[in-house]
């Protein structure tokens, strides 16, 4: 009979730490939070020292439920949800709704924490158990109700001056900010030319190139030439004096090291990712969670990396010996440093007590576990593996080159390469870039002595123009949070997802473009609530939180500062900004029609240029559109089959589709894109033929060609192949992340399937 009660958030893990303790513990999962404030104005009360009004969650009841039975025969009570704010204050929680249903009594109750889910580590947190945190719990509860401050009167006052169903956050609206300005500036953007000038040299078999760094004894510089004429004039000098070949005037050479990275922290764990594996942060933290929890090994159930949600890249002495020790025995004692290496957290408030994100036991290398994972979890643990031990390996060591050339008295030329040397922890992993470099790092130069001539094949001219600042990609926009100091890592998935599914921002090329509802919220927020979505102003406010979780600061004076001005700034808003304030943006043009000002404004689809005289003068055209409305663009070649008049291209919500020039009479349309041909029968009505088509969410379908008369359809790529178990005449490719790509009946009560590869094995003997 169970005398312990032990508490965790996930049942997964609850799983996993079950077979660790003996039959005297009994473990259970709370799922997650357990009470939150009652979702209604008047959950946060500044005017009462910001008293909060929390309410059970209903989903999470029945949890309850069974906890409440679990107490009936336990001693002690042990709290052990995720070892940061965000779980401490689940604990409180916990502990105030079990105390308020009575059911605590006289039992003790105990927090304990552990950052892996090892038989070692929980072993070792019940035996050094605490008191739940105050600080922690104060400052996670000062985050809430900052949140619900500004979501609870910010977002209202968009429903009102924008659009309903509108959002604004505390640290959301910032990171908008981040998107829309970075827009705006590739917009401001001109581009100016300039031009290279650089010289192909051969020695014995080395060709390599030679930028030009000096002409007529003035250096170059990046605007030094800027046209055509300019480049050519300076080629034709330099022919002249080189007379075939560059002289070697100095060669340097010098040997380069390189430091291996510091093991993962969240923000890195999620750019790292979102570079090598095109994973999004919500993703590599879903994936990370399942790796922290739990996998089932052969029936054991063991959790492979420490806690994902960390700020400090300290590893903990047992797992740097331990990681040192595989190092010699896996690639060699000249592989480790002398002295272990240890990393400096760059965060401000790094929770140092935490580790880095590492394996929880760096023996279990991903080969052996691959057959275990599923492909996702296979990648992100072989990422954080490779990370983890190429931290702790010696440098990788280059020799570089720098060759200076000259070409008569005409001008110099510049030749560098590298060579790596001793490959160091490079050999095991090596960082990602979001940009990468036009500079070849690992060219390889012939030797060269000073006084040497080089045969010169050619000197070449290349135009270039200056290029915008790239556009944030997840990799980008989680180290620009990170930078500002804008939320914490284990807020980046839900700020980027946030923005997404509010339909602020979409990505394009996977990179962050933001959408016109988004631009002008933004643009609302800066003009009105300026000092709120200040880069500056956000950091100071999570180091406020930081200081009330380091005990340095009350939590009630932090949320004092913050709420008077603020609320003063949203009645005043409120009274003396109208919608169209905020919706229109007036232009100097006049309307073609009336001659009244023209202006850009929010509609349903977009922002468009229209009349300020509306509704008396209707007279719209596209943002892009410079001019005159364009007449609508007809389809050629065709008419409506159905009343015959022309078909035109036209503007939807989902995008541009074909439809008929009689609209509203006739209401015909097609989509614009014909849908892709799969060369399979449809196997209900048996005359037409399955196609791809793309459902206005953006995911692909394949249906049949005589929709609507025949309305079957499937969502998986259909194979001219009959069923051998039912007979039905199609099957379809279906992929999943366990079983892999299979040949499956689409008819459920067949069940039919058979590994894809294991057929085209078959077929192939």
């Amino acid at each position: 009979m169970s005398h312990y009660l032990l508490i965790v958030e996930s049942p997964a893990k609850a799983k996993t730490i079950n077979k660790y303790l003996g039959k005297d513990f009994q473990v259970l999962a709370s799922y997650g939070h357990v009470r939150d404030l009652i979702p209604k104005e008047g959950a946060v009360d500044p005017a009462h020292g910001f008293a909060m009004k929390y309410e059970p969650i209903a989903r999470s009841s029945k949890h309850l439920d069974a906890i409440a039975k679990a107490l009936e025969k336990t001693d002690i009570v042990y709290l052990a949800t995720d070892p940061d704010r965000e779980g401490e204050a689940i604990s409180w929680h916990l502990q105030q709704l079990l105390a308020d249903k009575g059911l605590l009594k006289d039992k003790p109750v105990q927090r304990v924490v552990f950052h892996e889910i090892t038989q070692r580590a929980v072993a070792e947190a019940i035996q050094h158990p605490r008191d739940i945190s105050t600080d922690l719990v104060n400052a996670q509860q000062a985050r809430r109700a900052l949140d619900y401050l500004v979501g609870f009167n910010l977002s209202p006052l968009l429903w009102r001056k924008v659009r309903r169903g509108l959002s604004a956050g505390r640290v959301q609206s910032p990171a908008l900010r981040l998107i829309v300005e970075r827009e705006e500036e590739i917009e401001r953007f001109e581009a100016r030319e300039y031009w290279s000038v650089q010289a192909q040299l051969a020695m014995e078999t080395h060709r390599f190139p030679a930028r030009l760094i000096q002409f007529d004894g003035e250096k170059i510089e990046q605007f030094s030439i800027t046209d055509q004429s300019s480049a050519e004039r300076v080629r034709s000098r330099l022919l002249e004096a080189a007379q075939g070949a560059l002289s070697v005037e100095q060669v340097l050479r010098k040997q380069k090291r390189r430091n291996p990275a510091a093991p993962f922290i969240t923000s890195t764990l999620q750019q790292e990712a979102a570079r090598k594996l095109g994973f999004t942060a919500k993703r590599t933290m879903q994936i990370a969670q399942q790796l922290y929890e739990g996998i089932d090994l052969g029936g054991e159930q063991v959790g492979l990396i420490t806690y994902m949600r960390t700020d400090s890249v300290a590893l903990a002495q047992d797992a740097v010996q331990e990681i040192r020790t595989f190092i010699g025995d896996r690639y060699g004692a000249d592989q480790i440093p002398a002295q272990p290496r240890v990393y400096k957290t760059r965060a401000k408030n790094a929770q140092e007590a935490h580790e880095a994100i590492r394996p929880t036991s760096v023996e279990r290398d991903p080969d052996t576990l691959r057959r275990a994972l599923s492909p996702d979890q296979a990648k992100l643990y072989d990422l954080i593996w490779k990370r983890t031990v190429a931290s702790q390996m010696v440098h990788a060591t280059y020799d570089t080159v720098a060759i200076t050339l000259k070409a008569g008295d005409a001008g110099q030329f510049r030749a560098t390469g590298q060579t790596l040397v001793h490959p160091g922890f490079i050999a095991v992993y090596q960082e990602g870039r979001d940009e990468q470099s036009d500079e070849d790092e690992n060219r390889e130069l012939p030797a060269l002595a000073e006084g040497q001539a080089v045969p010169l094949e050619d000197i070449q001219n290349e135009q270039h123009f200056t290029e915008p600042p790239p556009r944030f990609s997840e990799a980008t926009l989680v180290k620009a949070l990170e930078e500002f100091g804008i939320g914490r890592p284990s807020t980046y998935a839900s700020i980027i997802s946030t923005l997404q599914d509010r339909e602020y921002v979409v990505l394009d090329r996977k990179r962050f473009v933001p959408t016109d509802v988004g631009r002008i919220v933004n643009r609302f927020l800066t003009q009105h609530f300026t000092q709120y979505v200040d880069y500056q102003f956000t950091a100071r406010l999570e180091d406020q939180l930081d200081a009330i979780s380091r005990g340095e600061r009350d939590w009630v004076p932090v949320l004092e500062d913050f709420w008077a001005p603020f609320k003063h700034r949203v009645d005043e808003t409120l009274e003396n900004v109208s919608r169209a304030d905020v919706t229109t943006e007036a232009l100097e043009e006049a309307c073609p029609k009336c001659s009244k000002p023209l202006a850009i404004r929010l509609g349903r689809r977009g922002r468009f240029i229209g009349c300020s005289g509306y509704p008396d003068c209707d007279y719209t055209r596209n943002l892009e559109d410079k001019g005159e409305e364009a007449p609508p663009e007809r389809v050629e070649g065709r008419v409506c089959p159905e009343c015959s008049s022309a078909l035109e291209i036209k503007h939807g919500r989902y995008g541009k589709f074909i439809g008929c020039s009689s609209y509203p009479k006739c209401k015909h349309i097609e989509p614009l894109v014909k849908p892709l041909e799969t060369g399979v029968t449809c196997p209900e009505c048996k005359e037409g033929e399955l196609l791809q088509r793309k459902s206005r969410y953006g995911k692909l379908f394949y249906s049949c060609s005589r929709y609507p008369t025949c309305k079957y359809a499937v969502w998986n790529p259909p194979l001219a192949e009959p069923c051998p178990q039912c007979g039905w005449p199609i099957l379809t490719l279906k992929t999943t992340k366990r079983r892999g790509t299979e040949k499956v009946c689409p008819r459920k009560e067949c069940g039919y399937a058979v590994s894809a590869e294991d057929t085209a094995l078959a077929n192939a003997d």
